[in-house]
């Protein structure tokens, strides 16, 4: 299994998956262009070092879309397939921008990503079905393609003790257990379009997979490239 320490070496490629919430490129403002450029830039970079797939979130338009539906009486399982629909919006937005160094086709499978994945090619993908958050995407994902690490991106620096937003007195954890991480998200709302760090999904899957994670600010893109170099940056998931 990846060591505490794993980063890219001389030639060694890695598989590596990316999580970019939505809530970094989508936000009540639009979309952040400037931010889709600076991942378009870093991912073009380095993505011949290994084999990439990254999922990205829906984010502040999928969250007005599904409260537009709830006012409109849709039903919670409707507003789970519409956000997954933006998420594969944002993720062709971004595939699109890579051009000819992503496959300019969004998985709606695992099946789909395994086949993608081999072209050499970085693969950009969104939600796969309703009520699954784009974390526990990125945890299946991770498994699917034997990743070395996942690493996910958030707009602060890690995981905090408590909602860095809400609670100025959380402090930043830089190791946590996944047992640790669901404790502080326990009671966390699941309705659509409101995940956060992590679900049982996920949880599930890297408890069994032991997959390094890393949650990261990803405000700032070279925080990813510093951890696939195997620099300390964000909070690492301890395995228990």
């Amino acid at each position: 299994m990846p060591s505490n320490t794993l980063g890219v070496k001389g030639n060694q490629r890695l598989n590596i998956v990316i999580k970019i919430g939505g809530h970094l490129i989508s936000t009540k403002d639009g979309i952040n262009t400037e931010l889709f450029k600076k991942y378009s830039r870093l991912l073009s970079e380095t993505y011949d070092r290994g084999r990439w797939c990254i999922v990205v979130g829906g984010g502040e338009e999928a969250r007005k879309y599904v409260r537009a539906a709830r006012d409109l009486g849709i039903n919670e399982s409707i507003c789970d397939l519409i956000a997954v629909k933006v998420t594969r919006i944002n993720a062709l937005l971004l595939a699109s921008i890579l051009g000819e160094k992503a496959v300019q086709r969004i998985p709606e499978s695992l099946e789909e990503l395994i086949q993608y994945s081999s072209k050499g090619r970085i693969v950009v993908m969104g939600g796969l079905q309703p009520g699954q958050s784009t974390i526990a995407v990125s945890a299946l994902a991770a498994e699917a393609i034997n990743a070395d690490k996942l690493i996910v991106a958030t707009d602060v620096d890690g995981i905090y003790t408590d909602d860095p937003k809400l609670n100025p007195k959380a402090r930043l954890l830089e190791e946590v257990t996944l047992s640790q991480l669901m404790k502080i998200v326990e009671k966390t709302s699941h309705r659509a379009g409101e995940y956060k760090l992590i679900d049982m999904v996920a949880y599930k899957v890297l408890s069994r997979s032991k997959i390094q994670t890393i949650y990261l600010n990803g405000r700032h893109p070279e925080n990813i490239r510093k951890a696939i170099m195997g620099e300390k940056v964000g909070t690492l998931i301890k395995q228990e």
